[in-house]
């Protein structure tokens, strides 16, 4: 077994500026290239919706959706680092209501009782969304295999599946986008 050799520090990681543009904000902090997305977009844009779970991609508690090529994706931001984002956009759940109208998703988890607790309810909606983007039409048990990357250990899913459903026929009799921002 080695010493430890005394006197000596541990360089620290050097700084890497990241611009990325939240819910049509843009925010630029300088961060340590090891810093993951769901800590900038909490601790440095201080948007609280996206929650912290796992840290493993296992809960889904962290989606957000981020633009590639113009397209958005459902992403989990706990195991992606905000220097991968630089000079990428982002939607979190602060971002899906307009003004005081909510989404169709924030919408419909409310009126079919979509959630219970609520902490996997902005990454469940963001998840959801993303799924609508690539299905805007699904069956049940298309929701169902959609949503099977986020956790929820309150409701047994069957009214978030019910909203779901719900928010993706809206959407559609709307003519309008999933998400628009």
């Amino acid at each position: 077994m080695m010493a430890a050799k005394k006197g000596l520090k541990q360089a620290e990681p050097s700084k890497k500026l990241v611009t990325v543009n939240i819910n049509g904000v843009d925010y630029s902090y300088e961060v340590e290239p090891r810093l993951l997305l769901v800590h900038f977009i909490r601790e440095n844009a201080g948007l609280t919706g996206t929650h912290i779970g796992c840290d493993t991609t296992n809960c889904g508690a962290c989606t957000v959706l981020m633009q590639f090529d113009g397209k958005w994706k459902a992403i989990k931001s706990c195991t992606y680092f905000a220097v991968q984002a630089n000079g990428k956009k982002i939607l979190t759940i602060e971002g899906m209501a307009k003004g005081d109208e909510l989404h169709p998703l924030q919408k419909a988890f409310w009126e079919h009782h979509g959630l219970q607790c609520g902490y996997c309810t902005p990454g469940m909606i963001m998840a959801s969304a993303g799924y609508l983007m690539i299905n805007p039409n699904p069956t049940e048990e298309e929701v169902r295999h959609g949503i099977s990357g986020n956790l929820c250990r309150c409701t047994g899913y069957v009214n978030i599946v019910k909203a779901i459903l719900a928010a993706a026929e809206e959407i559609r009799s709307s003519g309008k986008p999933v998400v628009e921002v």
